[in-house]
Parts: structure tokens; C-alpha cells; sequence
């Protein structure tokens, strides 16, 4: 098998073809002349940033410190992704050197997940300076500033942040398309140069999701603020809308259609304990699935960056239960991105474009590699099997489909499955102990051996007997097993997080959000439809050259 130049990327130094960012200057800096002599617009003021409430006085002096340390924590680190090689032509040998260096952070990732600091209380307290930098995906400079100046709009303080979505991420080719005045205007009031052309002449709301340490709190603070973002509920104080929010679904409350800065935006505002349990244990998926597929962090969090990097592992092994021996890289994506959409109502109703998932993959191979190529490099049994992986600067190659191949020993997919997140572990344990006929009170006893792991982190976890019988169940049947203990995970948290969408969004906006996903249903049954068509034209064209042959 080959082994590529994987070891950059597990280091962070790996270089996307977007602008680069400029390494020795903060655009944070509020002068319009200092912005305007890089080619630059000025980017928007940070107005609020938790430093000053609504009757003027300060805000918690450690909320404003904080705030601004996640901030620069996620600049950081995104800066740190994007270094290391000057230029994305760089000599393939260099990427592929290893050094002492190379060597540690290599081990470091092996071992976190198994003896993990579960006390993380600071960036300083994870593994290594480097840890998690695979999820800061390099980005364009002028965009993500747009971006980061959102969160500062807001007095309530918010510990970590990320955008996310098609509005972010295209899920399309760029069409090269221009939008009048009225189609940018009827998306984005006023819109910054940036926006419009990440989004490539089709404006689209842009997702984003909040953590916050107390819910209440942070509601409280937030409706005096920006009283507009809510329905009616609010009506009722922040002590109802919070309860709706953690009782009700999977624990996000979202305000949709929101214009801040000019830009038309959704939030969903999560408690940082439910995000972090959601990322470890996935006892729903609804935030750990979307933290499954590439996003933008603007604002870290230690804790929730340790977390969400066992979420990620967990990803790729769950992947690869699911698979066969021999895959390809848009296989494996598309399977990790599509863990999310398995129970999700949406799916099955005619309001999500049912090409979704592969629209995903398709438009952002490069960014999934720089997501969960580190983490292949440290598993023992995947690997790049593809002469491909040795041709330089192969990983910003978009049209690359590289294959790679698993082993398929019963120990090491045992291990495999004993490593997967402990709620997801329970309910697929639970199924087998069904198929198996396991004694109730047998079963008991083998669930009690294994409670010594800690709730929050992963300890060196081996699989035993019952693991390897997993493991070795007739594919089809463990693939379906887990199809099942996915849609159980996913389908009720989903279903109730939609319904309640008339009562935190109110009623005129659910169905304008409604409308606008079965639109996009509507678009990809018809791109679906074309490109039937376009094979069956091709494959009579071929068939017709042959017969003349």
C-alpha cells in the first residue's frame, strides 16, 4: 500500500489553492486605508463582542477575555492549517520527509485517544500545539473575516462558532453567474463583495451555530438585543424559550431569517455540555453529524475541539464497518457525510435535495481530505492503496478519486467496534444481543465489565469475544445493523427538532423555509433526471460506435 504525503497533513502544513492568508498582518484592524492598500474592503466593525450591555455597563470581564481568546484560538489554528509549504507546487518530497518532528506528532495522535487529558481547561492542555488544526479548513481571507464579524454582533457571549452549509461550502460547480441587484438584494440586504462571490451569483442563507455556556442567560441577553430574531415564544421570557430549546429535540434553538451586517443569516444557539456530549457519546447526531462534513470554525473551544476530534474518528470508523475491503475516497466521504441524512424526516419527504450528500462530496473532495486524511494516517488498518497517493500535490487535486483499502481482521474491526462512541455502542450492542439470543441477565453482566471507561473520554478500549462477533457477522447484515442504530439515533431528535420549528421560528418563516427545500427537491430530482439522460445518450452513442466497428 502506499503511503502518500499523508504526514503533512497530520502536521497541519498542507496548502489549498485558495488566497492565501496574509501571515504577518491581523485584518481585524478597523482602518479602512490599512484594508483598502491590500485590496481589501474594509471589514465590519466588531460593534459588541460581549463587552457592553444594554444599559452600558460592562459586561463579565472574563466573558470579553474569553471570547476573544476562542476568537484568536480558531485564527490561530486556521493559520496554522494553512502554512508549511509555500507554495502548493511544492517539491512532493518535502511533504513526504519525516522528521523528528513529523514523527512526534504522529505519535501524539495515536496516543491522545487513548490516555486523553479529560481536565481540558485551556488550548495549552491538549496533546500538542498542533491538535485538531485538520478541522480549521483553510479558507478565503476576505470571506472568512465577513464571517468572524458576525459573532461580535452580539452581546451575549459566545464560546464557540462555526458556519456551515451550501451558503459556505458550494455544493456546485461555479456557474460563473451573475445576480441582479433584485435576486442579491431579496437574499442579502447589503451584502459585502466577499459574500457575493463565494457564493457564486447564487445568494443562499448562511448557517451558523453558537455555543454558549447558559442558555437562559444567553437568551436573555439576546432578546434585549435583537428582540426581532425570535417569534412569539419569546413573549413568554427566556426561561420558556430555553426550555423549548434544551427539553425539546436535540437541543439547538434556531432563528432563522436574520439579517445582521447585511447578510442574511440563520443561528442555532446549543449549550456547550450538550455539543460536547453530542460529539463524544452521539446520542443524537444532529450537531455531530454536521460537524461530520467540513465547516468553518470562527470561534474554538478547547473542550469542544478534543471532542469533536473523537467525533470525527468515530466518523471514519463507522465508515468503515460500513464498507467493503476495497473503496474509493468519494465512497468514503460520501458514506461519512451521509451518517447524518440516514434518519433524518427531511430525507424521506419531498423538502431536501435527494443528491445532497453526493453534491457535498462531489464539490469539496479536497476539503474532506484535509479533514480526515491525519486521522487515516494513524488508523492501522485503512490505507491508500493508489499510485496516486505518490504524485505531488495530488490532495488539491479535485478530480482525484483515489482507492484505498481496509483489513478486514476480525481483531482490529473488533477494536473498531468497541472504540465507537458509547451511547451509538449501546444501542448496536442491543441489537446484537437480539440476534445472538444473549441471556438478559449474561448480557448485563458483560455491559457492567465495560463501565470502567470514562462517560467523556476514550481509554485504550480492546474489543473481546462479543466485539469480534460483531465484527465478524456477515457484512450485509452489520451494514444494515448499523443503517438501523444510526436512523434510531438520528430519527426522533430530528423529527421533534422539526417540529418544533413553527414555535421557535414562527410560522410565516417555517413555511418560507419550507418552500425553499422543497424547491430544492424539486432541482435535484430534475439534475437527477439530466443526468440519466445524459448517461443513456452516452452509452448509446458508445454502443452504436461499437456495432459500426
Amino acid at each position: 500500500m502506499v503511503r502518500g504525503r499523508i504526514p503533512a497533513a497530520v502536521r497541519g502544513r498542507l496548502v489549498p489553492r485558495s488566497r492565501l492568508l496574509l501571515p504577518a498582518f491581523n485584518l481585524h484592524l478597523q482602518s479602512p486605508a490599512i484594508c483598502r492598500s491590500f485590496g481589501y474592503p474594509p471589514v465590519p466593525t466588531r460593534k459588541y463582542g460581549t463587552t457592553r450591555n444594554e444599559d452600558g455597563a460592562s459586561a463579565d470581564v472574563k466573558e470579553v477575555q474569553k471570547s476573544g481568546q476562542h476568537d484568536t484560538a480558531a485564527e490561530s489554528a486556521a493559520a496554522t492549517a494553512g502554512q508549511g509549504t509555500k507554495s502548493t507546487q511544492a517539491p512532493a518530497s518535502k511533504a513526504a520527509t519525516s522528521s523528528v518532528t513529523g514523527s512526534t506528532v504522529v505519535s501524539d495522535v495515536q496516543n491522545w485517544e487513548y490516555d486523553p487529558n479529560i481536565k481540558v481547561e485551556s488550548f495549552k492542555d491538549l496533546p500538542h500545539a498542533n491538535f485538531g488544526v485538520n478541522q480549521h479548513i483553510p479558507f478565503d481571507a476576505e470571506f472568512k473575516e465577513v464571517l468572524k464579524a458576525i459573532p461580535w454582533q452580539f452581546r451575549a457571549p459566545i464560546r464557540y462558532a462555526f458556519a456551515y452549509g451550501s451558503g459556505v461550502f458550494p455544493q456546485s460547480k461555479a456557474s460563473g453567474k451573475t445576480p441582479t441587484e433584485e435576486e442579491l438584494r431579496a437574499i442579502h440586504p447589503k451584502a459585502p463583495l466577499a459574500v457575493q462571490r463565494a457564493q457564486d451569483g447564487t445568494p443562499k442563507m448562511i448557517d451558523f451555530i453558537f455555543g454558549v455556556s447558559h442558555t437562559q442567560h444567553w437568551h436573555s441577553l439576546n432578546m434585549k438585543q435583537h428582540r426581532d430574531h425570535y417569534s412569539s415564544l419569546a413573549s413568554l421570557g427566556s426561561g420558556a424559550v430555553s426550555y423549548v430549546q434544551d427539553r425539546l429535540g436535540a437541543g439547538v434553538y434556531f432563528n432563522p431569517y436574520v439579517v445582521v451586517n447585511g447578510i442574511l443569516i440563520k443561528y442555532g444557539v446549543v449549550q456547550l455540555n450538550t455539543l460536547e456530549k453530542d460529539l463524544t457519546q452521539w446520542d443524537t447526531l444532529y450537531l455531530a453529524g454536521r460537524l461530520h462534513k467540513p465547516v468553518k470554525i470562527l470561534r474554538d473551544d478547547p473542550k469542544i475541539r478534543l471532542a469533536n476530534q473523537m467525533n470525527l474518528l468515530s466518523a471514519l470508523r463507522t465508515a468503515l464497518l460500513l464498507l467493503p475491503p476495497n473503496f474509493t475516497e468519494e465512497e468514503l466521504y460520501g458514506t461519512i457525510a451521509g451518517i447524518s441524512y440516514l434518519g433524518d424526516p427531511r430525507m424521506a419527504l419531498p423538502t431536501e435535495n435527494p443528491r445532497k450528500v453526493k453534491n457535498i462530496v462531489g464539490n469539496n473532495m479536497a476539503n474532506f481530505r484535509r479533514l480526515y486524511l491525519p486521522l487515516i494516517e494513524t488508523l492501522p488498518n485503512v490505507d491508500f492503496n493508489d499510485a496516486g497517493a505518490g504524485t505531488k500535490d495530488w490532495i488539491w487535486d479535485e478530480s482525484k478519486n483515489l482507492k484505498l483499502a481496509q483489513d478486514m481482521d476480525p481483531v482490529k474491526r473488533g477494536n473498531m467496534v468497541r472504540r465507537l462512541p458509547k451511547a451509538f455502542r449501546s444501542r448496536l450492542y442491543f441489537q446484537y444481543q437480539k440476534k445472538l439470543a444473549i441471556p438478559a441477565e449474561d448480557f448485563r453482566k458483560m455491559m457492567e465489565e465495560s463501565k470502567d471507561e470514562d462517560a467523556v473520554a476514550f481509554k485504550r478500549r480492546e474489543g473481546g469475544g462479543f466485539e469480534r462477533r460483531i465484527a465478524q457477522d456477515d457484512p450485509v447484515e452489520l451494514r444494515n445493523y448499523i443503517r438501523t442504530v444510526i436512523k434510531q439515533t438520528i430519527s426522533w431528535p430530528a423529527t421533534t427538532q422539526s417540529l418544533k420549528g413553527p414555535l421557535t421560528s414562527g410560522f410565516q418563516r417555517t413555511w418560507r423555509y419550507l418552500r425553499e427545500k422543497m424547491d430544492k427537491y424539486r432541482q435535484g430530482k430534475q439534475a437527477g433526471k439530466e443526468e440519466v439522460a445524459e448517461n443513456d445518450s452516452k452509452s448509446g452513442s458508445g454502443s452504436a460506435g461499437s456495432e459500426k466497428q
